[in-house]
């Protein structure tokens, strides 16, 4: 059904005295589901005290069960349902939305939303805050004429940009034209106590036979969408046993995620008789425990604003091989941390993955590092208290 509707988490109260109340954040998103973006919006709302802010999310398209994650009372979810290709009616719905909520601060994410700063400042939002976290498939290197022909024109709309990374401050400062004084780079941050080093057994789960006390397991998390470009780490996976043909007996592949490219990765490891070696478990909810499982982790993306899944990988005691694209290079310190290969290179994935696989020491020295890394530059707390500082002081307080 076309049109709005609403979902509240938690308990509904029956009254409020809306002059003792603090300020109602409305979270502008595309869909509420599995997702750095999505992840790292219900983090900040779970971590903000609820005595500074209030928080609504307005989804364009709908939510998943992935909003059972938000532990905060009251956030209320609102689907506007947007029609595939251009929806006029969903300024409409947005508008409405927006009066009746009555926000203090509206922030949008990314391109998709960024059209509600203009919807904001007509229905009278006293601030308005566009967040930047990373770019798609049809636009990796921000260079779209059409799209940065929007933002500039939505740019004066926006009071405050936040950042994820400094590679898009500077995008946001020389392509799309922002002044660095309204611009706020702030990282995500991870939750180290849910994400920790293996201690003791290792997880369990999964096909019967495929852990065993020798597997070496290569693992990712991610949408497994175009950008994501898993089937060069398929590619890479199946070049590891050609030249290495004993690491048939120990290699094993995990790669955790739902998305357009599933099928293909699958189709190819069968065809290359490898199918056995590999376990692609869909969305799942535990996968703080489904890390511990691996050795390495492996991020092939085509472009990355700050990956989540980086970050909670070496937050678990994971050495990290990634494309040195986006964010990824202000994450993964080389050969320190883990190692960096261009993007759309399975020879160079192959080469890393190889050079961990015969070196059990340096896997133990960087994983210890990138959990350092972690604990005194990513934490929770230093994500939110960048953002409470940005929100603070778009309302002057």
């Amino acid at each position: 059904m076309h049109g709005s509707a609403s979902t509240r988490h938690g308990p509904v109260k029956s009254s409020r005295a809306i002059t003792t109340q603090p300020p109602l954040i409305v979270h502008v998103i595309h869909h509420l589901g599995v997702g750095g973006l999505e992840n790292g919006l219900v983090n900040l709302i779970n971590h903000i005290p609820p005595e500074r802010y209030r928080h609504a999310i307005v989804c364009l398209k709908g939510y998943s069960d992935f909003r059972y994650r938000i532990l905060r009372e009251n956030v209320e979810i609102v689907a506007l349902n947007k029609r595939e290709g251009h929806d006029f009616g969903l300024y409409l719905n947005l508008f409405r939305t927006l009066r009746r909520l009555k926000p203090d601060i509206v922030h949008t994410r990314n391109l998709g939303t960024m059209e509600g700063q203009v919807i904001a400042a007509v229905a009278g939002a006293r601030a308005r805050i566009h967040g930047e976290h990373g770019r798609d498939i049809f636009d990796l290197h921000g260079k779209n004429r059409k799209y940065n022909l929007l933002r500039k024109a939505i740019r004066p709309f926006v009071d405050h940009f936040i950042a994820v990374s400094r590679d898009l401050e500077s995008w946001l400062v020389d392509t799309v034209g922002a002044t660095p004084q309204r611009i706020d780079q702030i990282y995500n941050g991870v939750d180290s106590l849910r994400f920790h080093p293996r201690g003791g057994t290792p997880f369990g789960a999964g096909p019967q036979g495929f852990f065993t006390e020798n597997t070496f397991v290569v693992g990712s998390v991610g949408r497994m969408a175009d950008v994501k470009n898993y089937p060069s780490l398929i590619q890479a996976f199946l070049r590891v046993l050609k030249e290495e043909p004993a690491a048939r007996e120990r290699f094993r592949l995990l790669i955790v995620g739902e998305g357009t490219s599933r099928r293909e990765c699958i189709e190819m490891l069968r065809e290359a008789g490898a199918e056995a070696l590999a376990w692609f478990p869909g969305e799942r909810a535990d996968i703080p425990e489904l890390m511990r499982t691996m050795d390495l982790f492996v991020l092939p993306s085509l472009g990355e604003g700050i990956s989540n899944t980086i970050l909670e990988a070496m937050s678990t005691g994971l050495p990290v091989v990634a494309t040195s694209v986006g964010g990824n290079v202000e994450l993964v310190k080389e050969g320190y941390t883990g190692m960096l290969v261009p993007p759309g290179e399975p020879s160079a994935l192959t080469e890393a993955m190889l050079r961990y696989y015969r070196n059990p020491d340096l896997i133990i020295q960087h994983g210890r590092a990138a959990r350092r890394q972690i604990e005194a530059s990513f934490s929770m707390e230093t994500m939110t208290q960048g953002y409470l500082q940005v929100y603070d002081k778009a309302l002057h307080r």
